[in-house]
């Protein structure tokens, strides 16, 4: 199908290739041709035309067969008219960027039929251009995937699910560790001290050594399940204490850059922690430097960070994907956000995410 629209573009663009005016069966092979082209169109894709400013020009059945419209409720009017308003702004915006310079644009548009239901559609828009290059109409052929996205949808959300479920049983093993047997220790340790000003003996110095390393190591596991401050305090106040704590441990200096005030939504918030706790660690076990960037900011409608070393990197299309960023990706999904990752061998790696804060705000097509 994408070598017959780049015909149909050429032939548009460029004149007719076949039999030559005064020919025999000039017109007759052309309008065959293109007429056998339409009816393969009409048969197996949703078909949508429209001018240089995205007005309907013209609609197959099979568009009307799904959006619910009759043909003459969308002649004249844009592609607003089945708008879901699912998509952000940028989303649109990259599209009409794209066609406007004369580009393909390819991608997945979540639609709204004429009785309010849903549908999904897998879009290639191809731009015909005039003499200059300037596109002058669009053609939009779409295939319906509705099922196929349901069924990733119920996948998410399942996903969702079990990340939710993981977090709140280590916020309970968490705290259990913290008050439970680490105040424990802590009360044996507080025994052991008053022993040894009554009693001077080295087997109390290494029990006071012993239980100190052991409410320690309890405090690191606690923090590493689930730490107490990103409850209590919010995003960056973790972020900052676990930055430390990582800088301290291993060695590796992190520029961290904040631009963002005030608390989010918790499933928010434990997400960018995680997504930026896991990047760190992939750091500290392949990158091999000494220093790292994380930053992040937001506004009202999105928060948006970055990981960044200049380390050894690796190749996305020959190394296979870990544990680690598969986590990444999937709790930037249950978020509703997007997780984009660029390295190169022996040019380091970059680590941004984007991710929604009002997931109800309506968005417009552009």
């Amino acid at each position: 199908m994408e070598t017959d629209m780049g015909d149909i573009r050429k032939s548009m663009k460029d004149g007719w290739n076949g039999p030559k005016v005064g020919q025999p069966g000039f017109h007759k092979d052309k309008d065959r041709e293109l007429a056998d082209l339409k009816y393969a169109l009409d048969e197996s894709s949703i078909v949508a035309l429209t001018d240089k400013n995205g007005v309907i020009t013209y609609v197959n059945d099979k568009f009307c067969e799904i959006s619910g419209y009759k043909r003459e409720e969308v002649m004249g009017k844009t592609h607003r008219i089945i708008n879901s308003y699912h998509h952000p702004k940028d989303y649109f915006r990259n599209l009409w960027e794209t066609i406007r310079q004369g580009d393909v644009w390819k991608g997945e548009i979540k639609n709204k039929k004429k009785d309010g239901s849903y549908y999904w559609v897998d879009t290639t828009i191809v731009p015909f251009l005039d003499k200059d290059g300037i596109p002058y109409q669009y053609l939009s052929i779409r295939t319906e995937i509705t099922e196929r996205k349901l069924v990733q949808e119920k996948l998410q959300t399942m996903m969702t699910k079990l990340i939710h479920i993981q977090e709140e049983e280590r916020k309970k093993v968490s705290r259990e560790l913290h008050d439970g047997i680490g105040q424990n220790l802590y009360s044996l340790l507080i025994t052991i001290n008053r022993l040894h000003t009554e009693v001077e003996h080295p087997l109390i110095q290494h029990l006071q050594a012993d239980v100190t390393k052991m409410i320690e190591d309890i405090r690191g596991i606690s923090w590493d399940l689930r730490p107490s401050l990103l409850d209590d305090l919010g995003l960056i106040p973790a972020l900052r204490s676990f930055i430390n704590r990582y800088a301290k441990h291993y060695g590796i200096m992190v520029d961290f850059q904040s631009e963002v005030s005030g608390r989010y939504d918790v499933q928010i918030e434990t997400a960018v922690y995680r997504i930026i706790q896991e990047a760190l660690t992939n750091v500290r076990k392949y990158a091999d430097v000494n220093e790292v960037g994380v930053s992040i900011h937001g506004d009202e409608e999105r928060l948006k960070f970055e990981v960044m070393d200049k380390g050894v990197g690796y190749d996305p299309l020959k190394e296979r994907v870990g544990v680690g960023l598969f986590s990444m990706e999937e709790r930037a999904k249950a978020v509703h956000g997007k997780l984009h990752i660029e390295t190169r061998p022996g040019k380091g790696t970059l680590v941004i995410a984007t991710i929604p804060i009002r997931e109800d705000e309506p968005f417009h097509n552009e």
